[in-house]
């Protein structure tokens, strides 16, 4: 919380000394445009981003292995983002209600997405699920209302519920041979789906 609600700073530089930024330390700074976070850093906790929604753009550190939960919860004004090849994991949250990010580029190295990682990312046309992947989690999709498109790989085995709900721009998916679970409303609200393959 070093920085929470700090709603009027506008920019930070953080020095190449920093290794870890902790646990909400920008949360609601609601005035901060950009932020460059030195290569040195290979921690940023929980919700460290959380509502900074004047946020546009942001450099992740290329010695990060963990994007946490809630970390650029609600960064509305984000519109795009690189994630580097060394991370693993996305946490539950991570970019929920990133409005303005268009597409988003998962390393093949990620082999968990949490649950509503992306949920209401309204704007996403274009994403790539890694080939690592095994569950695609509760709500991970839930309201990405601007994909027209989705390739899910087949190393997954369960879509959890409301995975892709409201995904209402989808016209057609192919769900793996691996697949061997579809949880609750998983499709739900995907008005404009024409064909879907259930496998055996």
């Amino acid at each position: 919380n070093a920085f929470s609600d700090c709603s009027s700073l506008t920019n930070i530089t953080i020095s190449d000394s920093v290794t870890s930024i902790g646990s909400s330390a920008f949360k609601y700074c609601s005035s901060l445009t950009t932020i460059t976070i030195p290569e040195g850093v290979t921690s940023i906790e929980k919700s460290t981003f959380y509502g900074c929604t004047s946020l546009t753009s942001i450099n992740i550190p290329n010695n990060l292995t963990i994007i946490s939960e809630r970390v650029f919860y609600n960064c509305k004004s984000l519109t795009n983002i690189t994630i580097p090849d060394n991370v693993t994991s996305i946490g539950s949250y991570a970019f929920y209600g990133c409005s303005s990010l268009t597409s988003i580029n998962i390393p093949e190295n990620v082999t968990s997405i949490n649950t509503s990682a992306f949920h209401d990312c309204s704007s996403l046309t274009s994403i790539n699920i890694p080939n690592n992947l095994i569950v695609i989690s509760m709500g991970v999709f839930y309201n990405c209302k601007s994909l027209t498109n989705i390739t899910i790989p087949d190393s997954v085995t369960s879509i959890g519920d409301s995975a892709f709900s409201y995904c209402s721009n989808i016209t057609n998916i192919t769900i793996p041979d691996n697949v061997a679970s579809i949880s609750s409303s998983a499709f739900s609200g995907c008005t404009s789906l024409t064909s879907i393959n259930i496998p055996n």
